[in-house]
């Protein structure tokens, strides 16, 4: 192998139950499997309620680094599934997508209409 070369950790991750208005935190693991820098180049979430962080140096041949995606509830509750698109300069997938899901718990002060 003479390149650099992405693999991540978890390509599904699961938040499971989130409190209304609150923030869910995961952190993923990429892994540069090449034998050169990978570098990340870009993270993108499919919405402003998902912000994912990425690692800015190098990621140096063999070694992992962290990615850290925050998902904010204040929207809406109920089901949710978002995706993460990862650019890098890796050779075989320059783009990595992975995707988070969770349920949203019912808003506490939320009157409901059959009172």
């Amino acid at each position: 192998m003479s390149a650099q070369e992405i693999e991540i950790s978890e390509s599904n991750v699961d938040l499971g139950n989130i409190e209304y208005g609150g923030k869910a935190v995961t952190t993923v693991q990429i892994k540069n499997t090449g034998d050169k820098p990978l570098i990340i180049s870009d993270a993108k979430a499919s919405c402003g309620c998902t912000v994912p962080t990425w690692p800015k140096d190098p990621i140096a041949p063999g070694k992992t680094a962290p990615l850290t995606v925050q998902y904010t509830t204040t929207t809406r509750p109920g089901a949710f599934s978002k995706t993460v698109t990862i650019n890098s300069n890796a050779i075989t997938e320059g783009r990595k997508i992975f995707r988070i899901k969770g349920v949203v718990k019912e808003n506490p002060n939320a009157t409901t209409a059959n009172q």
